[in-house]
């Protein structure tokens, strides 16, 4: 294994946001790259819109000015939730109060929040002006918020439309909720982030610290049971599952949390604790206890979790392959006195 620094260049498709050519996108990431196996790595091959990620002046209007026209998510979900109202006349309602009165994805979706979050103690209205507020003045968050739904749209089949994620998908609500009480903590407003983080677990079953760095690109599917602690890093393109636990081992303080690699898939109820690296690529599979760093793009099982393999060339948390591969399966065969295991080896 050498240590080096890669380049990725991407291929974004453009008829996403109207234009007809290709964009190319390079990008630099630091760390390790595993020898000759992976001197072939394929470019991630996620869909995104360019106008998000490429710095063109298109994108410079629509993340400076929300409202401005040419932002192919938020036409998308004006467009999804009229074809909505339509087949479904008892939703209009909710349709127009939600999505289509609204003129820009930010207000949009703090309305929806507000609504999900609100209390006795924090109105709807109260918490609708602290979302605007941070939404409309923070660039970074409004370009997260539209690449984490293309994440749900992308990587969950059962996720039809970016109107869907906005509007029905606690993960997505848990996860733009947490950006929200992460920008107050930075702002220096730890209380109020701290009630947010408290509500967003009562009502989302998913338990973020607002210290916690998390990038861009993510998918939390289905979301019930996540834990993120507050020293915890989470890289660009992860898709965590439910019931996964990002946690310390101790009581100590100081840096203390797991530390993700871009693209990581993080298995249903994976629990990996400690300030270690789980590599960029690399697979947790479901129910594993990582308690030691694992390479990138490799595989980890079991309890305690051992490195078994290596992950295909995109990364898992794109293709969203949870399954073993075969020499998993032969790896544990072999290791029975009698060359059998009581699982069958998959062809």
């Amino acid at each position: 294994m050498t240590s080096c620094e890669c380049l990725v260049v991407e291929k974004v498709a453009e008829d996403h946001a109207g234009g007809g050519g290709e964009a190319t996108a390079a990008r630099g990431s630091g760390g390790s790259c595993a020898g000759e196996r992976w001197a072939g790595r394929a470019p991630r091959s996620e869909a995104m819109f360019p106008i998000y990620v490429m710095g063109s002046s298109r994108a410079r209007a629509v993340l400076l000015d929300p409202s401005a026209a040419g932002d192919p998510i938020w036409e998308a979900v004006k467009a999804e939730a009229r074809s909505e109202a339509e087949k479904e006349p008892i939703l209009s309602s909710f349709l127009y109060a939600s999505v289509l009165s609204h003129d820009c994805l930010e207000r949009a979706l703090s309305f929806v929040l507000a609504n999900r979050l609100e209390d006795p103690t924090l109105l709807a209205t109260q918490l609708i002006d602290i979302f605007n507020d941070v939404m409309m003045n923070d660039a970074d968050i409004r370009r997260s918020i539209r690449l984490d739904a293309q994440a749900f749209k992308g990587r969950d089949p059962s996720c039809a439309q970016y109107s869907w994620a906005l509007l029905y998908l606690k993960g997505y609500h848990s996860l733009q909720s947490y950006r929200i009480a992460h920008v107050l903590w930075n702002q220096g407003r730890k209380v109020l982030a701290l009630a947010l983080q408290s509500r967003i677990s009562e009502v989302f079953a998913v338990d973020i610290h607002p210290a916690a760095k998390i990038g861009e690109g993510i998918l939390l599917d289905h979301g019930t049971g996540l834990v993120i602690g507050e020293t915890a890093v989470v890289g660009n393109w992860v898709s965590l599952m439910q019931g996964v636990t990002l946690g310390g081992t101790g009581k100590e303080h100081g840096d203390r949390h797991p530390k993700i690699g871009q693209g990581a898939l993080l298995g249903a109820g994976a629990t990996i604790l400690g300030n270690i690296t789980v590599g960029e690529g690399a697979m947790i599979a479901a129910g594993s206890l990582v308690l030691k760093h694992v390479p990138p793009h490799s595989m980890a099982v079991g309890n305690p979790a051992k490195v078994v393999g290596y992950t295909e060339k995109e990364d898992p948390s794109l293709t969203m392959k949870h399954d073993a591969r075969r020499d998993y399966f032969e790896h544990v065969a072999g290791s029975f006195p009698d060359g059998r295991s009581n699982g069958s080896v998959v062809k």
